[in-house]
């Protein structure tokens, strides 16, 4: 049973997996949800729980639990699999912050580069704490903390980066950013 979005159908090409809804899946994979503009983890608790009395293992390949779209925050898959294991159902997390993320990206860049990657020179790029930046830190990766992002209220004022309130940010949940950025524009 595959939950997310149409724009996230391309993930699953070429794995030549039969699809099916809730009543006759193997096991679940999520992405989001179906509809994020509206939609909200308790939509799937029915459902859910339905899934997760009968054992399925969820594959969440999108940890963030919101993220931002213009001026709103949007649930993701990772709210939907926090919502699974509450139920009791069996959650495998792929993406950030978890380490086969960055092994798997790291060894695609040195297959690419034809050498090994040193890795001072890798700066991970991110606005959410849980994920990007709990990631790059554990994988002792420089980060540039996006400010602005799903954590702007608290470190965004009229004059731009709120510094103070970025360290205390970083300081409460234990992490630390090489550096920090008001907004990531091009």
């Amino acid at each position: 049973w595959a939950i997310g979005p149409d724009r996230d159908e391309p993930l699953y090409a070429g794995l030549e997996l039969s699809f099916a809804g809730p009543e006759d899946a193997a096991f679940v994979s999520v992405t989001g949800p179906y509809d994020d503009e509206v939609e909200t983890p308790e939509d799937y608790r029915a459902r859910f729980e339905a899934v997760a009395a009968r054992g399925l293992t969820m594959i969440c390949a999108n940890p963030d639990l919101v993220v931002q779209r213009g001026d709103r925050l949007i649930y993701c898959g990772g709210a939907l699999a926090q919502l699974y294991a509450q139920l009791g159902g069996e959650v495998i997390m792929a993406g950030k912050p978890y380490a086969a993320i960055y092994g798997l990206c790291l060894g695609e860049a040195e297959a690419l580069l034809g050498r090994p990657v040193d890795r001072r020179r890798v700066l991970c790029i991110g606005d959410g704490l849980p994920t990007d930046v709990k990631g790059a830190n554990d994988q002792d990766l420089d980060v540039l903390f996006v400010a602005s992002g799903i954590h702007g209220a608290e470190t965004i004022g009229p004059d731009g980066l709120k510094a103070d309130a970025v360290a205390d940010l970083l300081g409460k949940a234990g992490l630390t950013a090489t550096y920090a950025i008001a907004d990531l524009v091009w």
